[in-house]
């Protein structure tokens, strides 16, 4: 097998310049203590070849196409058994990597990069570093701080526990077949955060109910946690989602505690690819 052919159900947009991959691989930095790279969606290997260059790491991949396992399965014997034909979405990394920090690389599919990083999230403990190339739009969101109409859910939870660094855009004409946005890569790194000084899971519960109105004021968006009148005077209630970082949002989570009702409608908030707070 000499070819692996893009499947557009999976969101494949195979990277095609060598000098670009390079640069990608060159963006990992290897937090203390990671000597683990675990690349996603590798396809026909760009990224993976570069990547069994650095003896100072050890590289695995994980791909759910079939077709492209076959090909790294003879294009890259130097992988031996540590190919995954799995998906990601579903794997529990402290199972594949027993006590291992990571870093994770990869041109991520476009379709599904925000549920990896819901992923990475649930495995912030163990996850020190992820360099991914995602569509721009995204990478602006997630990077942005307070302020902006594109910061939301994502870019909060993220920014909890990652420090984001937006690192260069990628046009769409190096990659088979073209996408029709720009791309763009960018690093986390793991901060110091340990644990929100709130309960995480209403943490999440608080951000994203916060975001589902974005254009309410967070006295009306708030409204399902079922707190009285008189407890959402405070000035914060006048402002809108976008407009709190990451410490007004752990205040926010603590109010909520405090003064919700018993069994509030947010309960039923989660999704199936959210974090497991």
């Amino acid at each position: 097998m000499d070819h692996v052919s893009p499947k557009k159900h999976l969101g494949q947009h195979f990277l095609a310049d060598p000098n670009i991959a390079r640069r990608i691989v060159e963006s990992l930095q290897l937090p203390e203590g990671v000597s683990e790279v675990l690349e996603i969606g590798p396809g026909m290997g760009v990224l993976t070849g570069d990547l069994l260059k650095h003896p100072e790491y050890r590289a695995t991949v994980i791909e759910i196409d079939r077709e492209s396992v076959a090909y790294l399965q003879q294009h890259f014997p130097a992988l031996n058994n540590r190919i995954f034909s799995a998906d990601f979405l579903k794997q529990d990394l402290s199972k594949l990597f027993p006590a291992q920090p990571l870093s994770i690389i990869g041109n991520f599919p476009y379709n599904i990069s925000s549920q990896i990083f819901f992923q990475v999230l649930n495995h912030r403990h163990q996850v020190r570093e992820v360099v991914g190339m995602i569509q721009k739009e995204v990478a602006d969101r997630l990077a942005e701080p307070p302020g902006s109409k594109t910061y939301g859910i994502l870019s909060v939870l993220l920014q909890a526990f990652y420090r984001i660094e937006y690192l260069f855009t990628v046009p769409p004409h190096v990659f088979i077949p073209p996408p029709k946005v720009q791309s763009a890569v960018i690093r986390l790194t793991r901060n110091d955060t340990v644990k929100l000084d709130c309960d995480e899971k209403l943490f999440f519960q608080v951000v994203k109910q916060a975001f589902q109105t974005r254009r309410k004021t967070l006295r009306n968006a708030l409204k399902p946690f079922g707190m009285p009148a008189e407890a959402t005077t405070d000035p914060i209630f006048d402002k809108r989602a976008e407009q709190l970082g990451v410490p007004e949002f752990v205040g926010l989570t603590q109010f909520v505690e405090q003064h919700r009702a018993p069994n509030p409608a947010s309960q039923g908030l989660r999704g199936g690819h959210e974090p497991m707070f």
